[in-house]
């Protein structure tokens, strides 16, 4: 029973997608549901309850790495995420005020945010064919495969360094933000893949590559709902994706913000450290995001599943969960205070 409720915590993100359902299918206030779940309840409740910094220990990771419902869980998410995509395409709009629609697509938008691409961030680090393609299969739901390319690739790599678009500097709004890291990592996904199509001797490296590839299959699936549902529809998709692309670039934007790796006597940096990424242990946030708020280790050591990510003593934390900051990250100047205190408590302050 105990390793069944375990496993079965990671499934409580799975109210969002009932919550979408409502917000496809019925009008009035259950248009907003998922958008007042995310960024009212769930902050609110984080305010009130505090974060659990606990560890497995190492009997207890040994048993979950071994689990394999804890993969079968983020399996899951495809044929939902799928499903509820086509409820969105088959009923946005369709007997709805424009103001409910609007709430609908902020509702697809969360979903392609916290499972089109978090679920495929988190599948897309495993090593086996299968799971990537899962991971690839989300990442065409919310329009963003080149993320699987870049972040693998290029995060990892320059993290908190100047050479990451995906990490904002000290003193940088979240929408100047978005500009850099939304340019600067589909310019970067170009040249991973046609670097690496040149590794391989392919021919015509420019236009034979993943990047390449991954566009095409992207414009299709467009077409494709363009050809079934019209116009207006695909629109609304394509909108719903993008939101789904800011609220990642958004969780980015919090999760490195102004952090440095310092160089070393050498011309490289030195190696990914805990306190290059902020973390929350707010419990809430954790479980609905599948623990991607334990970023530090993530970072130290990508290829730990999500299951057994740990706290570490090193890494500096936010005052709040992901959902809360997110919100903060909207309102520059209290952004500024909060998080410049913050800095200043774990002495990551930029010397200049």
């Amino acid at each position: 029973m105990q390793n069944f409720i375990k496993i079965f915590k990671y499934a409580t993100p799975f109210v969002l997608y009932f919550l979408g359902y409502l917000s496809f299918t019925k009008s009035g206030w259950h248009a907003w549901t998922p958008l007042l779940y995310t960024f009212f309840m769930v902050p609110m409740a984080e305010l009130f309850i505090a974060p659990n910094p606990a560890n497995l220990d190492a009997a207890e990771e040994q048993l979950a790495k071994a689990n394999q419902w804890y993969d079968i869980v983020l399996w899951c998410t495809v044929p939902l995420q799928y499903f509820l995509l086509y409820t969105f395409l088959t009923h946005i709009g369709s007997s709805q005020s424009n103001l409910d629609t609007l709430g609908s697509i902020i509702g697809m938008g969360l979903l392609c945010g916290a499972f089109g691409i978090n679920v495929a961030h988190e599948l897309g680090h495993r090593t086996n064919k299968f799971e990537q393609f899962l991971a690839k299969s989300l990442l065409l739901s919310s329009l963003y495969m080149h993320f699987f390319i870049e972040h693998n690739k290029g995060h990892h790599k320059h993290v908190a360094t100047p050479n990451d678009p995906s990490t904002a500097k000290f003193k940088q709004s979240v929408y100047a933000f978005w500009v850099q890291t939304f340019i600067g990592t589909y310019l970067s996904a170009w040249h991973i893949a046609i670097e690496d199509a040149k590794k391989k001797n392919g021919i015509l490296p420019a236009i034979f590559n993943e990047m390449m590839l991954f566009q095409m299959i992207q414009l299709g699936f467009v077409l494709l709902i363009f050809l079934n549902f019209g116009i207006t529809i695909a629109a609304y998709f394509i909108l719903a994706a993008f939101i789904g692309a800011i609220l990642l670039e958004t969780v980015n934007y919090i999760e490195h913000y102004g952090l440095q790796r310092e160089k070393g006597t050498t011309a490289s940096f030195e190696r990914v450290q805990p306190h290059h990424s902020w973390n929350s242990n707010h419990i809430i946030g954790r479980l609905m995001l599948f623990e991607l708020s334990r970023h530090s280790d993530h970072h130290y050591m990508a290829s730990r599943k999500y299951q057994v990510l740990r706290n570490m003593d090193e890494a500096p934390q936010m005052p709040t969960g992901y959902p809360g900051m997110i919100i903060l990250s909207l309102f520059p100047p209290i952004w500024f205070k909060v998080m410049h205190q913050q800095m200043r408590k774990y002495s990551l302050l930029p010397n200049n």
